[in-house]
């Protein structure tokens, strides 16, 4: 990529202020008036503080990352440790480990001897989670338990990045639980809500992004998408360029797509959707993929 991102992205810091200021008003002014409003604006709040945190960690808006970081500390998701989500994250971006349970920490695929050993139950569940309504629902919930799992198993084997990620977690809730205590009209019930709907919708986004393929380069989607989801995303929904580019800004990648449309393509081998209203008619009430892995072997 010749062309450079400038020194500050003045509309990216802009989005970050911006939504503070309005998670601010959602559990305040908001939530005096009209609950239910308050709930729906601090979910897309929420999603798309998610979406400027993964912008954060490619670093963006400005070149000092300390700086970014410092911007989205505070922990408005709640449930994620900032730190961990981008370490995970990184980790994510080897794109010839893409998918495998064991070595891509952003996967919703298991080891197919994990799935065989799967109790009834568990395997009902994963099974539901891997419907895009199973996604919306459960999804946030199953893959909080296992990230706390995996990461609670990390931190016991001596794994100090872990403990001092979530030490600095919590930290980064007390301004939140300071605010609730003294000028949120929102209840915390309403809080863990509004929040847990928030990081469903970005379920939306992670539900196909990657798919099982002996071609690395074929694990990665597009969905060509420019109504309030790929905003929230911030057109995220274009990722097979995001991969490709992971250090362009959200805001470049639509017109990047578009200007060499069939070198991704070529890229990914047609992994395309045309929007988002697609996923939904097609996979609301079905599985695209296995939860076993299609490609891994019994152990």
């Amino acid at each position: 990529m010749r062309k450079t991102e400038p020194n500050i992205e003045w509309l990216t810091l802009g989005l970050i202020l911006g939504v503070f200021v309005v998670w601010g008003v959602a559990t305040t002014v908001l939530a005096a008036w009209s609950l239910t409003a308050a709930l729906v604006t601090l979910a897309l709040a929420t999603a798309l503080y998610s979406s400027l945190q993964h912008e954060v960690i490619h670093g963006h808006p400005t070149r000092h990352q300390w700086f970014n970081d410092a911007l989205v500390f505070p922990a408005l998701t709640i449930f994620v440790p900032y730190l961990r989500f981008r370490d995970d994250h990184l980790a994510h971006h080897k794109d010839e480990t893409l998918t495998d349970p064991y070595d891509d920490p952003e996967t919703n695929y298991l080891d197919p001897t994990v799935w065989q050993n799967q109790c009834r139950l568990a395997k009902a569940l994963h099974d539901f989670n891997n419907r895009l309504l199973g996604r919306l629902t459960i999804g946030v919930a199953i893959g909080q338990f296992k990230f706390m799992c995996s990461d609670w198993a990390k931190a016991r084997a001596g794994q100090s990045h872990i403990k001092a990620a979530w030490i600095a977690h919590l930290a980064g809730l007390l301004p939140i639980v300071a605010w609730f205590v003294w000028i949120a009209e929102m209840p915390v019930w309403a809080l863990i809500a509004g929040t847990y709907a928030g990081l469903s919708i970005v379920k939306i986004r992670t539900f196909l992004e990657h798919q099982a393929h002996h071609r690395a380069r074929a694990r990665t989607v597009v969905i060509e998408d420019r109504g309030l989801l790929a905003f929230l995303f911030l057109n995220n929904n274009f990722h097979v360029v995001h991969h490709m580019h992971p250090r362009v800004s959200w805001h470049r990648l639509p017109a990047l797509y578009h200007a060499n449309k069939d070198h991704y393509l070529r890229r990914n081998e047609g992994y395309r959707f045309s929007s988002y209203a697609e996923v939904f008619r097609q996979f609301f009430w079905r599985a695209k993929d296995p939860v076993a892995h299609p490609l891994m072997q019994k152990r």
